[in-house]
C-alpha cells in the first residue's frame, strides 16, 4: 500500500484527533518531476548487487519496499560508471548497456506505488578498492596520508573520458525510466575529491581556485544535461564541508552551488564529512535526542538563505518534528534519510498514519556490519528482536 497524502495530514495529540496541513505532505515538484511529499531516501551502499553490478531480485525487493512504504523520492545506492570506479563488493553498477534491464525492473516496482526514484552515479577515484577493480585508483593527485598504497593522477585527457561515462550512465539511466540521476560529489568520491584541497594538489585548469577545482564536476553537469534534455531532472550530492584539514570548506562549498546553480541544477542534497573524516563521516553514530539531530542544519540554513534552487538536507534526522521545524523555517525544502529506512522501510507511512513516534534507529551503524561480510545491508537489531521473538 503506497501513501498518497498531499496536503492533508492527520495528527494524533493526546487523546484529540486533529487534521492540520503539513508542508512534508505536500505535492511539489523538482523540474518535471512530481513527488507526493517531501520525504527522500539517501543513498547507501547496500551490498546487494551481483558481482559484476547487476541489479538482483533482492535489491529490487527493498527499493520496492521503500516505495510501498511511503517515500516520495527514492535515490538508489552509488552506482559506479566504469569498473575502475567500484567502491565497493556487490556495488550497483551503470557501466554497461546490459546493466540496463535489471535497473527497468527496479523502476517499475518503484512506480507501481507512486514513488520517484533516481540513479546517482558516481566514481570512488582515490577510493576505488584495487582487490576488485585489479587496477591502481585514479585520482586528482598524489598525497599522502589517506592510503598506503599510490595512486594514479588523472591526466586531462582521461578526466574527459570520465566525463563522458557519466554521460553514458546517465543515458543508461533515462533508458532505465529513472525519474531522475544524482551526481555523487560528496563523502570523499572522486568528484568530490577534486573540489577537496586535502586531495588536489593539481597546478593544471583542474587545481588551485576553487573555480578550477570545480571544472570537473561542471563539466560533468553540462553533458548530463546535454545528454538528458532540460526536462529531465539532474540532482547533485555535495559535502557542506570536509571536516578534514585543509578540506573543502563551507564558504567554498556555497561558492560550488552557487556555479551548479548557474550551470541549471535542479536540487541539491547536502551533507557532509568523508570516509575518513573520523566522528564527522556522514554516518555519525549515537544520534539520541533531537538536538543531536540534523547535524548539517546550520550550514543549510546559509546555504538556503543564498541559493534558490531546492535544497535537500540529510544528516541524522529522526523525528518528525524536527523534519517538520527543518521545512518550516527554511532550512530545507525535502528531508532525506537512509539508516532509518534500513530499520523502517515504511517510516514515513506510519508518520502520515498519525504515529508521530521517532525513528526507531539507533544510529549504532550496525547495518553496514552484514553488508561488508557479504550478506547484504539490514537492520542488526531489528533482526535479533525478531529471532527472540
Amino acid at each position: 500500500m503506497a501513501y498518497f497524502i498531499s496536503s492533508i495530514f492527520f495528527k494524533f495529540t493526546g487523546t484529540r484527533k486533529e487534521a492540520e496541513v503539513s508542508k512534508l505532505f505536500e505535492t511539489t515538484k523538482i523540474n518535471e518531476m512530481q513527488l507526493f511529499n517531501r520525504f527522500v531516501r539517501s543513498a547507501t551502499w547496500e551490498g546487494m548487487a551481483a558481482e559484476d553490478g547487476a541489479c538482483t531480485p533482492r535489491l529490487i525487493e527493498l527499493i520496492a519496499g521503500l516505495a510501498e512504504g511511503g517515500v516520495g523520492l527514492i535515490i538508489t545506492s552509488h552506482a559506479y560508471i566504469r569498473p575502475d570506479g567500484q567502491a565497493g563488493p556487490r556495488q550497483l553498477g551503470i557501466y554497461r548497456d546490459d546493466l540496463i534491464d535489471g535497473l527497468r525492473e527496479m523502476t517499475r516496482r518503484v512506480h507501481k506505488h507512486g514513488s520517484k526514484i533516481a540513479l546517482q552515479i558516481t566514481h570512488a577515484g582515490f577510493f576505488a578498492n584495487f582487490k576488485l577493480t585489479g587496477q591502481r585508483p585514479k585520482a586528482p593527485s598524489q598525497v599522502d596520508g589517506f592510503a598506503r598504497s599510490p595512486r594514479e593522477e588523472l591526466t586531462p585527457a582521461e578526466i574527459q573520458n570520465i566525463v563522458e561515462a557519466f554521460s553514458q550512465a546517465a543515458r543508461r539511466a533515462k533508458e532505465a525510466n529513472f525519474d531522475g540521476v544524482q551526481i555523487h560529489a560528496a563523502h570523499g568520491y572522486l568528484l568530490s575529491q577534486f573540489l577537496s584541497p586535502a586531495f588536489n594538489k593539481r597546478t593544471d585548469r583542474y587545481g588551485g581556485t576553487v573555480e578550477n577545482r570545480a571544472r570537473f564536476l561542471l563539466e560533468v553537469l553540462q553533458v548530463l544535461r546535454a545528454t538528458l534534455g532540460q526536462d529531465f531532472p539532474i540532482l547533485v550530492k555535495i559535502n557542506s564541508q570536509d571536516f578534514l584539514g585543509g578540506g573543502l570548506t563551507a564558504e567554498d562549498s556555497l561558492q560550488v552551488d552557487a556555479m551548479l546553480q548557474e550551470k541549471g541544477i535542479d536540487a541539491i542534497e547536502l551533507s557532509g564529512g568523508t570516509i575518513v573524516s573520523g566522528d564527522l563521516s556522514p554516518s555519525r553514530r549515537g544520534i539520541t535526542s533531537e538536538q543531536k539531530e540534523a547535524y548539517f542544519k546550520k550550514a543549510a540554513k546559509v546555504f538556503k538563505e543564498r541559493l534558490h534552487v531546492p535544497l535537500i538536507l540529510v544528516g541524522g534526522i529522526r523525528s518528525f518534528r524536527v523534519a517538520e521545524r527543518l521545512v518550516d523555517e527554511k532550512y530545507a525544502d525535502y528531508i532525506s534519510m537512509s539508516r532509518p529506512f534500513i530499520r523502517e522501510p515504511a517510516l514515513v507511512g506510519r508518520w502520515a498514519s498519525g504515529d508521530l513516534r521517532r525513528a526507531t534507529c539507533l544510529s549504532d551503524n550496525q547495518c553496514f556490519t552484514p553488508a561488508r561480510s557479504g550478506e547484504g545491508i539490514y537492520c542488526v537489531v531489528e533482526k535479533k528482536g525478531k529471532e527472540q521473538g
